[in-house]
Protein backbone atom coordinates (compact mmCIF):
# COMPACT_ATOMS: atom_id res chain seq x y z
CA UNK A 1 0.00 0.00 0.00
CA UNK A 2 1.20 3.78 -1.11
CA UNK A 3 2.41 5.94 1.33
CA UNK A 4 -0.70 8.64 0.57
CA UNK A 5 -3.08 5.98 0.90
CA UNK A 6 -2.01 4.79 4.31
CA UNK A 7 -1.99 8.38 5.75
CA UNK A 8 -5.77 8.68 4.27
CA UNK A 9 -6.67 5.75 6.60
CA UNK A 10 -6.06 7.31 9.14
CA UNK A 11 -7.30 10.55 8.40
CA UNK A 12 -10.63 8.56 8.24
CA UNK A 13 -10.09 7.51 11.91
CA UNK A 14 -9.39 11.26 12.85
CA UNK A 15 -12.71 11.91 10.77
CA UNK A 16 -14.79 9.41 12.66
CA UNK A 17 -13.76 9.87 15.73
CA UNK A 18 -14.15 13.72 15.46
CA UNK A 19 -17.87 13.13 14.50
CA UNK A 20 -18.13 10.66 17.15
CA UNK A 21 -17.23 12.68 19.75
CA UNK A 22 -18.32 16.70 18.34
CA UNK A 23 -21.97 14.94 18.28
CA UNK A 24 -21.90 13.33 21.57
CA UNK A 25 -22.70 10.18 19.62
CA UNK A 26 -23.10 6.88 22.62
CA UNK A 27 -21.86 4.29 19.31
CA UNK A 28 -22.23 4.05 15.64
CA UNK A 29 -24.59 1.97 13.47
CA UNK A 30 -23.57 0.11 10.45
CA UNK A 31 -25.67 -1.49 7.74
CA UNK A 32 -23.54 -5.18 7.21
CA UNK A 33 -24.57 -6.72 4.02
CA UNK A 34 -21.25 -9.07 4.21
CA UNK A 35 -19.97 -6.90 1.27
CA UNK A 36 -16.53 -5.44 1.09
CA UNK A 37 -17.36 -1.84 1.43
CA UNK A 38 -19.44 -2.47 4.63
CA UNK A 39 -16.93 -4.48 6.19
CA UNK A 40 -14.54 -1.76 5.53
CA UNK A 41 -16.74 0.66 6.91
CA UNK A 42 -17.16 -1.28 10.41
CA UNK A 43 -13.61 -1.73 10.53
CA UNK A 44 -12.70 1.67 10.26
CA UNK A 45 -15.37 2.48 12.82
CA UNK A 46 -13.97 -0.11 15.74
CA UNK A 47 -10.40 1.17 14.72
CA UNK A 48 -11.92 4.59 15.27
CA UNK A 49 -13.88 4.53 18.56
CA UNK A 50 -13.85 0.92 19.47
CA UNK A 51 -15.61 -1.99 19.08
CA UNK A 52 -17.86 -2.09 21.66
CA UNK A 53 -19.15 1.36 20.59
CA UNK A 54 -20.23 -0.58 17.02
CA UNK A 55 -23.36 -2.12 15.92
CA UNK A 56 -23.57 -4.05 12.76
CA UNK A 57 -26.71 -4.77 12.01
CA UNK A 58 -27.28 -6.75 8.67
CA UNK A 59 -31.25 -6.51 7.15
CA UNK A 60 -31.95 -9.60 4.53
CA UNK A 61 -34.81 -10.33 2.50
CA UNK A 62 -36.07 -13.56 1.04
CA UNK A 63 -33.56 -13.40 -1.97
CA UNK A 64 -30.29 -12.93 0.35
CA UNK A 65 -27.65 -14.94 0.04
CA UNK A 66 -26.98 -16.80 3.37
CA UNK A 67 -23.46 -16.77 2.79
CA UNK A 68 -23.49 -13.08 3.66
CA UNK A 69 -24.81 -13.02 6.68
CA UNK A 70 -22.56 -16.43 7.74
CA UNK A 71 -19.73 -13.39 6.45
CA UNK A 72 -21.28 -10.55 8.62
CA UNK A 73 -21.12 -12.08 11.50
CA UNK A 74 -17.52 -13.55 11.04
CA UNK A 75 -16.81 -10.38 10.36
CA UNK A 76 -18.70 -9.01 14.00
CA UNK A 77 -16.89 -11.92 15.82
CA UNK A 78 -13.33 -10.85 14.45
CA UNK A 79 -13.32 -7.47 15.03
CA UNK A 80 -15.18 -7.61 18.45
CA UNK A 81 -18.38 -5.81 17.59
CA UNK A 82 -22.25 -6.48 18.56
CA UNK A 83 -24.35 -7.85 15.17
CA UNK A 84 -27.84 -7.94 14.72
CA UNK A 85 -29.88 -9.58 11.81
CA UNK A 86 -33.65 -8.31 11.56
CA UNK A 87 -35.23 -9.22 8.22
CA UNK A 88 -37.01 -6.94 6.28
CA UNK A 89 -39.59 -9.09 4.42
CA UNK A 90 -42.19 -8.21 6.90
CA UNK A 91 -41.56 -4.10 6.33
CA UNK A 92 -41.93 -4.79 2.61
CA UNK A 93 -45.32 -6.75 2.77
CA UNK A 94 -46.59 -3.74 4.71
CA UNK A 95 -45.80 -1.38 1.27
CA UNK A 96 -47.34 -4.62 -1.36
CA UNK A 97 -50.36 -3.94 0.77
CA UNK A 98 -50.46 -0.29 -0.62
CA UNK A 99 -52.88 0.76 -3.59
CA UNK A 100 -51.49 0.75 -6.61
CA UNK A 101 -48.33 -1.02 -5.37
CA UNK A 102 -46.37 -2.08 -8.59
CA UNK A 103 -43.31 -4.22 -7.94
CA UNK A 104 -40.26 -4.52 -10.34
CA UNK A 105 -36.63 -5.09 -9.41
CA UNK A 106 -36.10 -1.15 -9.81
CA UNK A 107 -39.04 0.02 -7.70
CA UNK A 108 -38.07 -2.95 -5.30
CA UNK A 109 -34.76 -2.16 -5.14
CA UNK A 110 -34.65 1.44 -4.61
CA UNK A 111 -37.43 0.50 -1.67
CA UNK A 112 -35.54 -2.53 -0.19
CA UNK A 113 -32.42 -0.01 0.53
CA UNK A 114 -34.53 3.10 1.97
CA UNK A 115 -36.19 0.64 4.19
CA UNK A 116 -33.11 -0.68 5.22
CA UNK A 117 -31.53 2.67 6.21
CA UNK A 118 -35.15 3.81 7.83
CA UNK A 119 -34.29 0.71 10.18
CA UNK A 120 -30.71 1.88 10.68
CA UNK A 121 -31.83 5.58 11.53
CA UNK A 122 -34.57 4.25 13.49
CA UNK A 123 -31.62 2.14 15.95
CA UNK A 124 -29.40 5.04 15.95
CA UNK A 125 -32.07 7.36 17.33
CA UNK A 126 -33.25 5.24 19.80
CA UNK A 127 -29.38 4.35 21.11
CA UNK A 128 -28.13 7.88 20.17
CA UNK A 129 -25.82 6.77 17.71
CA UNK A 130 -24.91 8.24 14.18
CA UNK A 131 -25.47 6.12 11.11
CA UNK A 132 -22.18 5.37 9.01
CA UNK A 133 -22.43 5.36 4.92
CA UNK A 134 -20.65 2.70 3.23
CA UNK A 135 -20.80 4.53 -0.26
CA UNK A 136 -17.38 4.25 -2.17
CA UNK A 137 -16.47 6.79 -4.90
CA UNK A 138 -16.76 4.80 -7.65
CA UNK A 139 -20.00 3.70 -6.91
CA UNK A 140 -21.32 7.93 -5.77
CA UNK A 141 -19.45 9.40 -9.10
CA UNK A 142 -21.85 6.87 -11.12
CA UNK A 143 -25.00 7.46 -8.76
CA UNK A 144 -24.73 3.90 -8.62
CA UNK A 145 -26.81 4.28 -5.12
CA UNK A 146 -29.89 4.87 -3.47
CA UNK A 147 -31.18 8.45 -2.84
CA UNK A 148 -32.38 8.76 0.95
CA UNK A 149 -31.28 4.91 1.03
CA UNK A 150 -27.84 3.74 1.30
CA UNK A 151 -26.31 6.83 0.49
CA UNK A 152 -27.82 8.23 3.27
CA UNK A 153 -25.25 8.58 6.18
CA UNK A 154 -24.52 11.17 9.28
CA UNK A 155 -20.44 9.74 8.62
CA UNK A 156 -19.06 8.51 4.92
CA UNK A 157 -15.99 7.03 5.89
CA UNK A 158 -15.22 5.51 2.11
CA UNK A 159 -16.09 8.40 -0.04
CA UNK A 160 -12.72 9.21 -1.09
CA UNK A 161 -11.67 5.85 -2.21
CA UNK A 162 -12.20 4.02 -5.21
CA UNK A 163 -13.80 0.85 -5.34
CA UNK A 164 -10.19 -0.82 -6.12
CA UNK A 165 -8.64 1.16 -3.66
CA UNK A 166 -11.03 -0.26 -1.08
CA UNK A 167 -9.55 -3.48 -2.02
CA UNK A 168 -6.40 -2.54 -0.99
CA UNK A 169 -7.69 -1.20 2.37
CA UNK A 170 -9.58 -4.22 2.96
CA UNK A 171 -6.64 -6.72 2.83
CA UNK A 172 -4.79 -3.70 5.41
CA UNK A 173 -7.41 -3.96 7.61
CA UNK A 174 -7.65 -7.66 7.62
CA UNK A 175 -11.07 -8.38 6.32
CA UNK A 176 -11.31 -12.43 5.64
CA UNK A 177 -11.12 -13.55 2.57
CA UNK A 178 -14.61 -14.97 1.49
CA UNK A 179 -15.90 -11.30 1.41
CA UNK A 180 -13.05 -9.62 -0.17
CA UNK A 181 -13.05 -12.35 -2.93
CA UNK A 182 -17.02 -12.56 -3.43
CA UNK A 183 -18.39 -11.08 -6.51
CA UNK A 184 -20.00 -7.27 -5.74
CA UNK A 185 -23.66 -7.37 -5.46
CA UNK A 186 -26.06 -5.78 -3.65
CA UNK A 187 -28.13 -8.44 -3.30
CA UNK A 188 -31.43 -7.04 -4.62
CA UNK A 189 -32.15 -10.10 -6.81
CA UNK A 190 -30.77 -13.41 -6.68
CA UNK A 191 -28.04 -13.71 -9.02
CA UNK A 192 -27.47 -9.67 -9.22
CA UNK A 193 -23.79 -8.90 -9.82
CA UNK A 194 -23.14 -4.63 -9.78
CA UNK A 195 -20.70 -4.78 -12.57
CA UNK A 196 -23.12 -7.15 -14.64
CA UNK A 197 -25.44 -4.38 -13.65
CA UNK A 198 -22.96 -0.88 -14.51
CA UNK A 199 -21.65 -2.81 -17.63
CA UNK A 200 -18.14 -2.13 -16.81
CA UNK A 201 -15.80 -3.79 -14.36
CA UNK A 202 -14.46 -1.55 -11.50
CA UNK A 203 -10.52 -1.48 -12.64
CA UNK A 204 -12.30 0.15 -16.22
CA UNK A 205 -14.47 2.72 -14.04
CA UNK A 206 -11.72 3.40 -11.56
CA UNK A 207 -9.47 3.66 -14.33
CA UNK A 208 -12.06 6.07 -16.98
CA UNK A 209 -12.62 7.98 -13.29
CA UNK A 210 -9.24 9.02 -12.95
CA UNK A 211 -8.57 9.75 -16.76
CA UNK A 212 -11.83 12.07 -16.74
CA UNK A 213 -10.45 14.11 -13.77
CA UNK A 214 -7.12 14.33 -15.59
CA UNK A 215 -9.22 15.28 -18.83
CA UNK A 216 -11.48 17.79 -17.63
CA UNK A 217 -13.82 15.37 -18.10
CA UNK A 218 -13.51 14.86 -21.66
CA UNK A 219 -13.93 11.56 -22.71
CA UNK A 220 -11.89 10.02 -25.18
CA UNK A 221 -12.55 6.33 -25.28
CA UNK A 222 -16.01 3.75 -25.29
CA UNK A 223 -15.45 3.03 -21.41
CA UNK A 224 -14.88 7.22 -20.90
CA UNK A 225 -17.77 8.03 -22.88
CA UNK A 226 -20.28 5.35 -20.62
CA UNK A 227 -18.67 6.23 -17.45
CA UNK A 228 -19.22 10.38 -18.32
CA UNK A 229 -22.82 9.91 -19.31
CA UNK A 230 -23.21 8.01 -15.64
CA UNK A 231 -21.39 10.64 -13.82
CA UNK A 232 -23.92 13.18 -15.87
CA UNK A 233 -26.89 11.20 -15.22
CA UNK A 234 -26.72 11.13 -11.87
CA UNK A 235 -25.55 14.74 -10.74
CA UNK A 236 -28.99 15.34 -8.79
CA UNK A 237 -27.83 12.33 -6.86
CA UNK A 238 -24.60 14.03 -5.38
CA UNK A 239 -26.58 17.75 -5.04
CA UNK A 240 -29.09 19.04 -2.84
CA UNK A 241 -32.76 19.42 -3.78
CA UNK A 242 -33.02 22.36 -5.84
CA UNK A 243 -34.54 25.31 -3.22
CA UNK A 244 -34.36 29.40 -2.76
CA UNK A 245 -32.52 29.94 0.39
CA UNK A 246 -31.06 32.84 0.23
CA UNK A 247 -32.19 34.08 -2.76
CA UNK A 248 -35.78 34.90 -1.69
Amino acid sequence: MDDGLGCRMGRVEQMIRYAYWDTGSKGIVVGLSGGIDSAVAAAFCCRAVGPANVLGISLPTSVSNPDDLQDAAELSRQLGMQHEVIGIDPILAGFRSMPGFVETPYLLGNLMARTRMAVLYYYANRDGRLVCGTSNRSEYMLGYCTKHGDNAADLQPLLHLFKTEVYIVAKELGIPEPIINKVPSAGLWGGQSDELEIGLPYTEIDASLKALEEQEWQARTPAEEKVLSLVKKSIHKRQPAPNLLGIL
